[in-house]
């Protein structure tokens, strides 16, 4: 797909946003009863839910073993319904079992994981449907969720991706941009409060030269989501305090 196709003489994506534009995200904390901590994040059109259970005890002796710090364990699935594609992905997929790595070397990181020794705490993370973005949202809903449950953590971690095409530096792609071979991809994850990176991620080579402005558009994107999932959190605490007011 050409220069031109992506992005139009006025400066507007294929999707209408400027740029610097976030698809809208909606996302919501404590949806599912069964679980300890639950969440639903949807950024433009590509759909998350996740479920964390836990602290509790591992499945396995060689997991309660692990020493001193939590085990955190994470399973990725995508519907089968999440694409165009229509097919179902197995857990052996090589994406799967990418994402799903990712996810888990981010949250090792911020978890507090000293706090609960000789435990497990399990993120299952479905994708339900797919429109660019997918780790980046897999990763603000699992915040979320672990929020939700309870779990102690450093900070938020909040997680953008951007591009550029030619010398424009693209904002939270979504799927047409990123199938482009004209967008480099880049995500980002980072904890907004000290600024630190839990993760950074390329799909595609990109120019050293332009490193420095995409990573800065990805971080700016970083700190409006924490915004949106902070709004999350004090909904649910909200939505909680009324209940037990009854």
């Amino acid at each position: 797909m050409s220069r031109q196709e992506l992005l139009s003489p006025e400066g507007l994506r294929v999707d209408g946003r400027r740029v610097n534009e976030l698809r809208r995200i909606l996302c919501r904390a404590s949806v599912l009863n069964t679980a300890d901590g639950s969440a639903y994040f949807e950024q433009g059109n590509t759909k998350v839910l996740v479920a964390v259970y836990g602290p509790r005890e591992p499945h396995t002796r060689a997991a309660g073993n692990s020493g001193e710090r939590a085990l955190v364990n994470v399973e990725f699935n995508v519907a089968p319904f999440s694409t165009s594609e229509r097919r179902k992905r197995s857990k052996g997929d090589k994406r799967v079992l990418e994402i799903a790595s990712f996810v888990r070397q981010t949250f090792e990181g911020a978890i507090q994981r000293a706090v609960y020794p000789r435990s497990q705490i399990d993120i299952y993370v479905h994708l339900l449907q797919h429109d660019g973005g997918t780790l980046e949202t897999c990763i603000n809903a699992a915040t979320l969720a672990l929020v939700d449950a309870g779990i102690a953590m450093d900070d938020y971690v909040c997680a953008c991706t951007a591009g550029f095409v030619d010398d424009s530096p693209l904002l939270d792609l979504n799927a047409v941009e990123e199938s482009s071979i004209a967008t480099p991809a880049l995500t980002v994850a980072m904890l907004p409060r000290t600024g630190n990176i839990a993760l950074l991620q390329m799909e595609s080579r990109l120019p050293a030269a332009k490193l420095e402005d995409v990573m800065e558009v990805a971080v700016e994107g970083c700190k409006h989501i924490h915004a949106k999932l902070d709004e999350a959190v004090l909904a649910a605490a909200g939505d909680l305090a009324a209940k037990l007011s009854h």
